[in-house]
């Protein structure tokens, strides 16, 4: 059952859907909002999230031999992100993670909590761990800056675009060229009844906001981005969330060959829609070369300076330079494509720039 935030009854809240169902997707000012969030003047409820806690002293080791994340030495108060993969190297579970040197704190998509809870439990054993999911208890709160107040609170910093040790870039950029450094993020934990004293006065952004930072940031959330077929590669996961020199982890057979091979059969792209209909297509709508499908979009918004926009999963086969369509029923919206992940690992492609990014 979907649990409501006490911010819904803020003034002219509108509730979201899906994945942000229970929390607001705007206060009535989708674009004011956004504005605001993007400069650090407000925040952003997401007390949809799950979270999941792991505490005892074998929880680190532990995590570190299920995932792909190397996690052992894992400060207090570090943040990073981990996945949980099949045999196939299948995405299963995306977690934000951050230890507070008793408990390590899983933030996950809703969508995620109980099943990543019990998926644990059952594989807990004889070591000394004990799993709960505290997603009643405890709410997300998102912003793009540290808050000064809230020091008292655990915070996971999104790693988000940064190559961690043992990660891998497969991003058509450098790191130094790409737009996800535009967009801080910090995700802060607050037990569920104090979240509205906690935000007090402060200005609220709704996820519709939070979503469209995200999207131009090219970052990838689970049950967005991912399907029961992705593998960390076509979403460029290697660079926060997978370590190439840990131990074994299941998956890890398809994580090592797709990394020497560097063909992975499909790659995230950014969309840049022409506006000129005034409508967003939706998601899960196809994308097009000519008549031939080649892809999905994943995650569409309206960037309050670029405008439409959208990801999309494609096969690595379509070429960078194609010009794609999406389309929606009778709709049908050009689409400038901006490649995030590269055809073929270590090849950088130029980005492209059909409908250029606004000024920042």
């Amino acid at each position: 059952m979907t649990i409501k935030s006490p911010l819904l009854s803020r003034p002219a809240a509108v509730e979201g859907a899906g994945a942000d169902a229970g929390v607001a997707a705007h206060y009535g000012e989708p674009l004011r909002e956004q504005r605001a969030l993007a400069a650090g003047a407000a925040v952003v409820d997401l007390s949809s999230r799950g979270v999941v806690t792991v505490s005892g002293p074998d929880r680190l080791s532990w995590l570190n031999t299920l995932s792909s994340q190397q996690l052992t030495g894992l400060a207090p108060g570090q943040s990073t992100e981990l996945l949980l993969l099949s045999v196939q190297g299948r995405i299963e579970f995306d977690a934000r993670v951050v230890d507070d040197g008793e408990t390590t704190w899983l933030i996950v998509e809703a969508a995620e909590a109980a099943p990543l809870a019990e998926w644990l439990t059952r594989m807990k054993f004889m070591l000394r761990v004990e799993v709960a999911d505290v997603s009643a208890d405890w709410a997300v709160l998102g912003s793009t800056r540290r808050i000064p107040e809230w020091t008292q609170l655990l915070v996971w910093e999104d790693p988000w675009p940064h190559v961690g040790a043992g990660g891998y870039s497969y991003a058509v950029v450098g790191e130094d060229a790409h737009p996800g450094l535009e967009r801080p993020w910090f995700e802060y934990l607050v037990p569920a009844a104090e979240l509205a004293a906690t935000v007090g006065e402060r200005a609220l952004a709704g996820t519709m906001a939070a979503e469209a930072l995200r999207v131009a940031a090219w970052r990838p959330r689970w049950g967005a981005e991912t399907d029961d077929k992705t593998i960390p590669h076509e979403l460029d996961l290697l660079r926060t969330a997978v370590h190439l020199a840990k131990g074994c982890y299941k998956g890890q057979e398809t994580i090592a060959r797709v990394h020497n091979l560097g063909h992975p059969p499909r790659r995230l792209v950014f969309l840049q829609l022409d506006g000129s209909q005034h409508t967003l297509p939706a998601v899960g709508s196809e994308v097009r070369v000519g008549d031939r499908k080649v892809g999905t979009v994943t995650s569409v918004a309206q960037h309050y300076e670029m405008g439409p926009v959208a990801l999309a999963v494609i096969k690595r086969s379509a070429a960078p330079d194609e010009d794609l369509t999406v389309v929606d029923g009778d709709e049908i919206y050009a689409a400038a494509q901006e490649p995030i992940v590269a055809p073929d690992a270590g090849q950088v492609v130029g980005r492209q720039t059909g409908f250029l990014r606004g000024p920042r």
